[in-house]
């Protein structure tokens, strides 16, 4: 009989009688319970976040920031709220941790009494950062509290993304502030470099008035010298003849009666006094001209430069509409000036009032010459003119006298005048030379000037200007500055998905596993029959193959149309499916084969080392050595690493492996498996008495 046929008598078994069919029935849909069932509790977990019950409270009082109230805490609450990430309740402090210690609340998200303040301090000379509270409690669930980790780092980014915006929009306004400045300032600086060109020239006509003013005091202090030398030489002379006429006078009057006797005698010496007197009136009235000439000279050259130097002061501190900055020194010139103007003008004055006295003085003098001279000539014969001689010396010294008087008061007067010119040269030297200096320093800050006011403008062009669309552009980019461009090539749109070909192979395994506690790995009509060892291997197998397809089509049916698992390569995917019930159909049936009772056992533990070494959940490599070291050499790594590609797509490289692999393990288990018939062939007393019946 052909193995087909001995399958199919393998199977007829289970239609006699009411308890088989139901065995069948539950090994059809045996796979459902590992599979559909467990991949429905986990299909969208993410999906269902709204229905944990999470604490929220809120205890951040809020703060003033320039003017404005900022309450990030309440504004938080209210973006929370109308989300669907969680379940929120509202509570206090108080009630969050207890709710999260029993039990009520999975876990709580606190916004702290300083949280705005917090924020706000980003702003302020002393930043601090604004933390938010979560507390969780593993013990009610662990993986919510892993959950939350990542929903948590949302909420923090975006909280964090707002703040930063906020923070950097008043940095940007604050450019535009500093920006405007700096446009004002050079501006202004423009206006300084103007007035301070003004000023400069200002300076330098002050420096050339000053300059031709020193000339005209230099002037007036050398003709001043010169008019108090001749005053000076005119008081000497004048003292002489007073002197002279004094003691003539006082020898005429105390000799008088003693002299006439004796008038021949000495009549010499009365001419050699004459002469004397002659002479010294000659000098005196030379000297009388040249300083009634110098004194008008000096005059005039004070009065023009006191002129000059109110015509510059006019001009640059009375008539601009913004003051020179030399003016206090302009006005110091000026009245220097003036009054060396006044003190030439008044010695002239002493000269024109004592002109008309000079004029009698010097034809006074001239007369004393002359009368002199002739009494020098008439000495010899003043013995008969003694009394009138008397007369004439009393005369004489009273002349002599009034003189020698107007001489002291002229040289008093020109010695004063000599000295306020000489002051007067030496304060416009000062002025001159601070003119000057004025002048290369107002030349300076125009240059200075001119170089702030550029910097100024090529300042005012670097810092930036925004305007609000710019900030917010600009303060969107800042805040949040990496963007996670996250392309998913090949997307499982949930995580029942993502999980299936790691759930489908465990329940087509088990159901294999099944099928060979009701169903003998191997046909004992043929085993006694003596068939052939290959018949008697796929008699055993097909039977549970075909199960293991309809376990298959029911699985997926129901995963498709009951769940909504959708696939890529759907006609792929069961095709391969076939593949793997198939397999692990041939697999199970050699173990309980070979092994007979303990080859339940080792199919249970194969099916450990599969579900922790393949890869299903985490990745392989994160698992320790031992797995990663058997992961290659078991069928169900290639079972999911094809079903992914299969399921939600990608290259399928790994499913013709898998299928050459799969295909490996088939035909090697059938060929062990009937090696394990040809062997059950020959009775023993193993065989006859087992030690071990499961």
């Amino acid at each position: 009989m052909r193995s087909p046929r001995l399958a199919a008598l393998e199977l007829r078994r289970f239609g006699r009688g009411k308890l088989p069919r139901a065995a069948l029935v539950a090994l059809l849909l045996l796979p459902l319970l590992y599979g559909a069932l467990y991949l429905w509790s986990f299909w969208d977990p993410y999906g269902r976040l709204d229905r944990i019950p999470v604490a929220l409270v809120d205890d951040d009082k809020g703060t003033t920031v320039a003017g404005r109230r900022l309450t990030a805490g309440d504004d938080l609450v209210k973006g929370l709220l109308k989300s669907d990430t969680f379940e929120w309740h509202r509570v206090s402090a108080a009630e969050a941790r207890k709710g999260v210690e029993d039990g009520t609340y999975y876990l709580s998200l606190t916004m702290p009494s300083d949280f705005s303040a917090k924020i706000a301090s980003s702003s302020g000379s002393s930043p601090e950062t604004g933390a938010l509270q979560v507390r969780t409690n593993d013990a009610n669930n662990y993986i919510v509290g892993q959950i939350s980790k990542t929903v948590f780092a949302e909420v923090r980014a975006a909280a964090s993304t707002k703040t930063s915006r906020s923070f950097l929009d008043r940095i940007f306004i604050s450019f535009s502030d500093i920006h405007g400045a700096t446009v004002k300032a050079a501006d202004g600086a423009d206006q300084l470099t103007g007035g301070i060109g003004k000023a400069e020239k200002g300076a330098k006509d002050l420096a050339d008035g000053l300059k031709e003013a020193k000339s005209g005091s230099g002037k007036l202090s050398s003709g001043l010298t010169k008019l108090d030398q001749g005053a000076g030489a005119l008081q000497d002379g004048a003292q002489q003849v007073a002197d002279g006429t004094q003691a003539l006078a006082d020898r005429v009057h105390g000799a008088a009666d003693q002299v006439r006797p004796f008038l021949k005698k000495d009549g010499r010496q009365i001419a050699d006094t004459a002469t004397l007197v002659a002479d010294s009136a000659g000098v005196i009235s030379g000297h009388l001209d040249a300083f009634v000439t110098t004194a008008p000279v000096a005059e005039k050259g004070t009065r023009e430069a006191s002129e000059t130097l109110d015509a510059v002061y006019e001009r640059r501190c009375v008539s601009q509409v913004l003051p020179d900055p030399a003016c206090a020194d302009l006005k110091k010139a000026k009245d220097a000036a003036a009054d060396a103007a006044r003190l030439a003008k008044d010695v002239n004055t002493v000269v024109r009032d004592y002109h008309g006295d000079m004029t009698a003085m010097r034809q006074d003098l001239k007369t004393l010459q002359q009368q002199a001279r002739a009494l020098a000539k008439a000495a010899p014969h003043l013995s008969g003119d003694l009394d009138d001689a008397v007369s004439k010396v009393d005369a004489l010294n009273k002349g002599a006298a009034e003189v020698a008087k107007g001489a002291r008061t002229l040289h008093t007067g020109l010695g004063t005048a000599r000295a306020g010119a000489a002051d007067l040269d030496s304060g416009i030297g000062k002025l001159e030379t601070g003119a000057f200096d004025l002048n290369g320093g107002m030349y300076k800050l125009a240059d200075g000037s001119g170089k702030l006011a550029g910097g100024l403008h090529d300042g005012a062009g670097k810092i930036p200007d925004y305007d609000k669309q710019d900030r917010d552009r600009r303060t969107q980019v800042m805040a949040d500055p990496v963007q996670l461009a996250s392309r998913d090539l090949h997307h499982a749109p949930n995580y029942g998905t993502g999980f299936a070909p790691y759930f489908i192979p465990l329940s087509l395994w088990v159901g294999a596993m099944v099928a060979y506690m009701l169903m003998p790995p191997m046909n004992r009509r043929a085993l006694a029959a003596g068939a052939s060892a290959w018949r008697i291997a796929l008699a055993g197998w097909l039977p549970v193959a075909a199960v293991g397809v309809l376990q298959t089509a029911a699985l997926m049916a129901v995963l498709h149309w009951a769940i909504g698992l959708e696939m890529t390569r759907a006609a792929g995917t069961i095709g391969f499916l076939f593949l793997v019930a198939a397999c692990f159909a041939a697999l199970v049936q050699w173990l309980n084969a070979r092994f007979g009772a303990a080859g339940r056992i080792l199919v249970l533990a194969l099916l450990m080392l599969q579900l922790t070494s393949a890869g299903g959940t985490y990745p392989v490599q994160t698992s320790p050595g031992f797995f990663n070291a058997i992961h290659p050499f078991l069928p169900m790594s290639y079972v999911v690493e094809a079903l992914r590609r299969l399921i939600t797509g990608g290259g399928l490289g790994p499913v013709w492996q898998a299928c050459a692999v799969l295909t490996a393990f088939t035909a090697g288990a059938l060929a062990l498996t009937a090696l394990s018939a040809r062997r059950r062939q020959v009775w023993t007393l193993d065989r006859l008495h087992p030690e071990l019946n499961l």
